[in-house]
């Protein structure tokens, strides 16, 4: 065998081993052995860069990041499916494909993964394009980060042109390993792993997309009538090609064994490793499939049958009220602990007094309890009242005791003294030393507690003047550990910019977006203070209403901030210790964003943090509030209405991610293809 003839064999051999481990997850070598395998693959390559071919299992990582994602437009698109959620909606659909075809058909079912779907095509039996679902009909050309994913063969087994369609997911046990990775370094958690599949997928390095742990199951071919007489034959085909398919798909006749089959999976959906939110039932063959045809927005012959959303009852014993770093008084239910989509559930947050009130809750109530989106419980309702007392809102703060105020148009709760209340103390001090904030490292929620306690510290200005031995004199303090607390108070001191001392400070409705925006405005916070003293309050919020993105609501916040005396008391005390760090000044990127300012709300595939970086690596700029001078709203779900009020008071266009994309990627939405959200 030549040398040549050695290496190409030596990647058939490696692909056959990721087949065996990614699709069938029967791997024959240990992991020892494959490495053996790729460092000889990488040696060669090294030695002959001219043998490189295309499907090596070394070139799924493209070396150098995309600059925007290309637009395909697709001859068959990707419809969305009907939807039902109980028994009779599903036999009410098995009685119409019986009607339409006069007799009972053959059923496949598929479990429906919560991934993020994508399209293949293959040509020659090579990997030529990858692509996003988009909108159905147009996706974004993702092949060098789709080459990446585990289960996506660069080469089949055979030399067949074909499209395949299947989903990206992230297991359940990588999501936690993932998560428990970023939160110790400091970095907030990904919300759940379809969002993260999905967000991951749209990185533009494909390196960066290469460490995540997705894998991929593919469902259906397009125009598979060319290739088998039935979809379960179709899917059989996959698999000879080397592609994964699910192995719970199965094929049923008849509604009794439909339906059977479709109550089983209630209670089978934890026992696999990643989420499923349903099953997919579909007639098999593809002439029944012709035959009953489509209606105008998805095919007749497929439903999916979503699971009923997970709810439990219990019995609530007390209420918790808690004080937030803002002041918000927050009920909490204290429940009988039980078991909920996986998790133990123990507590659970009222959200604010007028929630209590229309549930009408009190202590010894049994009420029934959902987790939203699978991830954060909620009450939805009393199912059975108890004879104990109702729950009432506080009139005075709970750690205070000072009486509680509540602003005009508002539902929340707030105790209004920001500086003397322990619980908003204790918070301010814990929010103001955190990672995105001042970022001083080795100040937790302990060691916070101990110097409040001692007397040591009473605001955040006090931190700026301890010493080592203050420290020293605290329980669990030796003489590095408390050298190396003061070194970093003394390097958030010189490191830190306005822009992260104006969001370590915690004026309400002031994140990160909205601080950089007012810093680089007026540069310091002495300069900043100065302002609003040589105007009355109305002249300030005017001055503050001119910055980009900053609304009156936000202009109000500030403007009470800063005329708080206790407020200008702290203040007062960070100056005179030499905190007023300068904000550099921001060089202007020239970029397709360039001259747009963006406000980014709601739940989108990926943190918003990472948008917001996006959109400013992209020349543009990111409020925090929709005014006049805002260009666009990109609203994910969930988007609150008082914004799109806003957005419609001003004749903002309101999009979704993927015109946002669109955007990225330097095109013009033109007038009415806003990509209404």
């Amino acid at each position: 065998m030549s040398g040549k003839q050695e290496y190409l064999a030596l990647i058939d051999e490696i692909s056959e081993h990721d087949r065996r481990y990614y699709v069938e997850a029967n791997p024959t070598i240990s992991d020892v052995e494959y490495d053996q395998l790729f460092a000889r693959l990488r040696a060669l390559e090294a030695e002959h860069p001219d043998w490189v071919v295309a499907w090596s299992p070394t070139q799924r990582v493209a070396p150098e990041p995309a600059s925007a994602f290309p637009k395909v437009v697709r001859a068959v698109p990707m419809l969305s499916l009907d939807n039902t959620y109980d028994e009779a909606d599903l036999r009410a659909f098995h009685d119409r494909v019986v009607r339409g075809l006069g007799g009972e058909p053959a059923y496949v079912i598929e479990p429906k993964i919560d991934g993020f779907g994508i399209e293949l095509t293959y040509q020659g039996g090579l990997l030529t394009l990858g692509t996003t679902r988009g909108d159905g009909r147009t996706g974004e050309d993702v092949t060098p980060n789709l080459r990446t994913v585990h289960g996506v063969a660069l080469r089949l087994r055979e030399p067949i042109d074909i499209v395949v369609r299947g989903e990206v997911y992230i297991t359940r046990a990588d999501f936690t390993r993932i998560n428990d990775e970023r939160i110790a370094a400091g970095e907030e958690p990904f919300k759940n792993p379809r969002n993260t599949a999905a967000g991951s997928i749209k990185q533009l390095d494909a390196r960066e997309v290469a460490k995540r742990p997705m894998r991929t199951i593919l469902y259906e071919v397009v125009d598979g009538e060319r290739y088998d007489r039935s979809h379960f034959d179709s899917l059989a085909r996959l698999r000879h090609l080397g592609l994964r398919t699910s192995e719970h798909n199965e094929r049923v006749r008849g509604w009794d064994e439909l339906w059977a089959k479709v109550h089983g999976w209630l209670e089978r959906r934890d026992a696999l490793p990643y989420d499923v939110d349903g099953l997919v039932v579909k007639v098999d063959s593809f002439a029944q499939r012709a035959e009953l045809g489509f209606t105008a927005k998805a095919p007749k012959w497929a439903i999916a049958y979503k699971f009923p959303a997970r709810q439990v009852t219990t019995i609530v014993r007390e209420l918790e009220v808690n004080v937030g770093r803002t002041g918000a008084i927050t009920p909490v239910a204290i429940l009988d602990p039980v078991e909920l989509s996986g998790t133990t559930v123990s507590r659970v947050s009222l959200h604010n007094w007028d929630q209590v009130g229309r549930l009408g809750i009190g202590t010894g109530d049994r009420v029934l309890i959902e987790k939203a989106g699978e991830i954060i419980p909620q009450v939805l309702m009393v199912t059975e009242r108890a004879d104990g007392p109702r729950f009432e809102a506080p009139a005075t703060c709970p750690q205070c005791e000072t009486p509680l105020e509540r602003e005009e148009g508002k539902v929340v709760l707030i105790c209004p003294n920001r500086i003397s209340c322990p619980a908003q103390r204790l918070a301010a001090l814990e929010f103001f030393a955190s990672r995105g904030a001042m970022g001083i490292d080795g100040l937790g929620e302990k060691i916070v507690a101990q110097l409040v306690a001692s007397g040591k510290v009473s605001d955040v200005a006090d931190l700026f003047a301890l010493t080592t031995d203050d420290l020293l004199a605290l329980d669990r303090f030796a003489e590095t550990s408390a050298k190396n607390l003061i070194a970093a108070i003394a390097a958030a001191r010189t490191s830190a910019t306005f822009a992260r001392l104006l969001t370590a400070l915690g004026v309400s409705h002031v994140g990160g977006v909205v601080a950089r925006a007012i810093a680089g405005r007026y540069r310091t916070l002495s300069a900043l203070r100065a302002a609003a003293a040589g105007k009355d309050g109305e002249g300030f919020v005017a001055e503050l209403e001119e910055i980009e993105g900053i609304g009156e609501v936000i202009a109000v916040a500030v403007d009470r901030f800063l005329r708080d005396p206790h407020v200008a008391a702290v203040l007062d005390k960070l100056a005179a210790r030499g905190v007023d760090p300068v904000e550099p000044v921001a060089e202007a990127i020239e970029g397709p964003l360039a001259g747009k300012l963006l406000v980014v709300t709601g739940t989108l595939s990926q943190p918003r943090s990472e948008i917001q970086k996006r959109i400013e690596a992209a020349g543009g700029k990111v409020g925090g509030s929709v005014t006049k001078k805002t260009s666009y709203l990109v609203a994910g779900d969930d988007t609150g209405q008082a914004k799109r009020d806003a957005a419609t008071k001003h004749g903002v266009p309101v999009i979704d991610e993927a015109a946002l994309e669109r955007l990225l990627a330097g095109e013009d939405l033109g007038a009415g293809e806003d990509g209404a959200a």
